[in-house]
C-alpha cells in the first residue's frame, strides 16, 4: 500500500508582509502564493495580479482637430496631441465617434456630472444621478484592499463618482494627505482612536437599522420600496466600516518615495497632476485600491504654463480663433505630456508575467467633445492597457447624432473585469463597433 502524500507545501498570503528592525514590506507575487493541491481557479487567482481600473475626465475637453486621426486603423498617422504617446502606441487605442445620450443638461458643463453614469439630462428639473461605472464595478467586485476606490480631483472637491442613490463622493485634492493616508502609520493611540470611532459609528448604524425595521412595517407599499433603498445603503456602510475597522490595526505598506508637499499655486496644473498622478501608480503598486477616479483639468485662470498668457475657460471657447487654438495647444499638449508620463510610469512597474499597465484599465476623456460650443456629442475617448487589442484609431459611429454610445465600451471594461453584464446605463450593445477585446 502506498503511503498518503502529504503536502509539506507552506500557503504564503498574499497579505503577508516582511518584518525586520521595525520595517515592513509588501511582498511581490511569489509561487509560494498558491496553496497545495489548488484548484485551476485558485491557481489563476493567485499567481494573476489583479486587475483595475482608473478613469480621468477632463471637464475642458481637447481640441478635436489635434487629436482624431483623419485615418482609422493601425496605420493611422500620429496627431499633435497623439505625438506625445507615440512610446506607448501599442499600448492605447483612440475613439471617435462616440458619446452618451442626451446630455443636454442645465448648462454646457453639466455633462460632466454623468460622464461616469451615462445619465441623461443633467442638472435639469427632477434629474437624480445613476451609479457611476467605477461604483458599479466596485459593487461587484467588492475587493479586500484598504481603500474600496480612491476618489482624486485636482482642485476641487467634487468628483466623477456616484452611488446607486445619486449621492457623489467627495474627493480629496491634497496629495499629501492621499500619502499619509495610503502610506503612513499612526501612533498606537491613533490607531485605537480610529477604532474605536469607526465601533461607535457601527454601533449607531445597528441602531439605527434596527429602528428603520420598526418603521418599514408602518409604510405603504410604494414608501417601503424606498425605505429599501436606504436600508441597502445602511447595510453597505456597515459593511465597509467593519472592514475599515479590520484595516485600521494592520500596518500600510512602506514604499520609497518621498512624503509628497501640496503645490500651493492653483494655477500650477500640471505640478499638481504630476503628484496626482505618482500617487495612483503607487496606489495600485501596492494594491492598496483597484479603483481611482480622478477630476483632471480645467480653471478660470491663466494655468501656470509657459506662452500660456489667456485664462484657460476662455480660450476654450475659441471661436476658431487661431491665436487662442495656439494657446490653448500649448495646454492641451501638456497635458497629453503628463497622460504618456503616466503611462510610462505604470509600463516601469513589472508584475507577474506583464507590467502594471497590463493590468490597468485607464480611461481618459472628457464630457465635451467641442468645448467651444459646449458640445457633448464626439468626445474624446482614450483607453490604454488592461490587457485590451489596442494600437489603433477606433471610428465607433458617426458625427454628431450618428454618435455611437460612449456606454457600450462601459460594458467591454466590465467584461474585461470579469464583470459579465450585457447593459449598463445607456449602453446599445455589449461592446464597440471594431474594438476586439483581445
Amino acid at each position: 500500500m502506498n503511503a498518503p502524500h502529504i503536502s509539506v507545501k507552506p500557503h504564503l498570503s498574499r497579505r503577508a508582509l516582511l518584518r525586520n528592525a521595525g520595517a515592513l514590506l509588501g511582498l511581490p507575487w511569489l509561487e509560494a502564493m498558491l496553496p497545495a493541491f489548488a484548484t485551476s481557479a485558485q491557481a489563476a487567482a493567485a499567481t494573476t495580479p489583479p486587475r483595475r481600473f482608473l478613469a480621468m475626465c477632463y471637464g475642458l475637453g481637447f481640441h478635436g482637430p489635434n487629436l482624431f486621426p483623419k485615418n482609422s486603423g493601425k496605420d493611422y498617422a500620429l496627431t499633435p496631441y497623439l505625438e506625445a504617446l507615440k512610446n506607448h502606441r501599442t499600448d492605447f487605442t483612440v475613439f471617435s465617434g462616440l458619446s452618451h445620450e442626451e446630455q443636454n443638461g442645465a448648462n454646457g458643463h453639466t455633462s460632466e456630472l454623468t460622464w461616469l453614469t451615462t445619465a441623461k439630462h443633467p442638472g435639469l428639473p427632477g434629474f437624480r444621478n445613476s451609479i457611476s461605472l467605477d461604483q458599479f464595478l466596485l459593487e461587484k467586485l467588492n475587493p479586500d484592499t484598504r481603500f474600496p476606490a480612491l476618489v482624486l480631483n485636482v482642485g476641487g472637491n467634487d468628483s466623477m463618482s456616484w452611488t446607486a442613490n445619486g449621492v457623489n463622493l467627495p474627493a480629496e485634492n491634497s496629495p499629501s494627505k492621499v500619502f499619509a493616508q495610503l502610506f503612513i502609520n499612526g501612533t498606537a493611540a491613533e490607531v485605537q482612536a480610529q477604532v474605536r470611532e469607526l465601533k461607535r459609528g457601527r454601533s449607531i448604524l445597528d441602531t439605527v437599522n434596527g429602528e428603520a425595521k420598526k418603521l418599514k412595517r408602518e409604510l405603504g407599499q410604494r414608501d417601503q420600496e424606498k425605505f429599501d433603498q436606504y436600508l441597502t445603503s445602511v447595510r453597505e456602510l456597515e459593511t465597509r466600516i467593519h472592514a475599515s475597522e479590520a484595516w485600521a490595526q494592520k500596518p500600510k505598506p512602506q514604499v520609497d518615495a518621498r512624503p509628497p508637499s501640496d503645490v500651493q499655486d492653483r494655477t500650477d496644473i500640471i505640478a499638481r497632476t504630476r503628484l496626482m498622478h505618482d500617487l495612483m501608480v503607487l496606489a495600485f503598486q501596492t494594491d492598496s485600491t483597484r479603483f481611482i477616479t480622478y477630476k483632471a483639468g480645467g480653471m478660470n485662470a491663466v494655468p501656470k504654463i509657459e506662452g500660456v498668457k489667456q485664462d484657460w475657460h476662455n480660450l476654450s471657447h475659441h471661436g476658431q480663433d487661431e491665436m487662442k487654438i495656439e494657446e490653448l495647444t500649448l495646454i492641451e499638449k501638456a497635458e497629453f505630456a503628463e497622460l504618456a508620463r503616466l503611462l510610462g510610469l505604470l509600463k516601469g512597474v513589472k508584475e507577474g508575467a506583464g507590467t502594471l499597465l497590463d493590468q490597468s484599465i485607464v480611461l481618459a476623456g472628457s464630457n465635451l467633445g467641442n468645448a467651444s460650443s459646449h458640445s457633448w456629442r464626439d468626445v474624446p475617448v482614450i483607453l490604454a492597457g488592461g490587457g485590451f487589442k489596442h494600437g489603433q484609431h477606433v471610428v465607433a459611429g458617426g458625427t454628431g447624432n450618428d454618435n455611437a454610445r460612449f456606454a457600450n465600451l462601459f460594458v467591454q471594461i466590465a467584461h474585461r473585469l470579469d464583470v459579465g453584464i450585457e447593459k449598463f446605463g445607456t449602453s446599445t450593445a455589449p461592446s464597440v463597433k471594431g474594438f476586439e477585446m483581445t
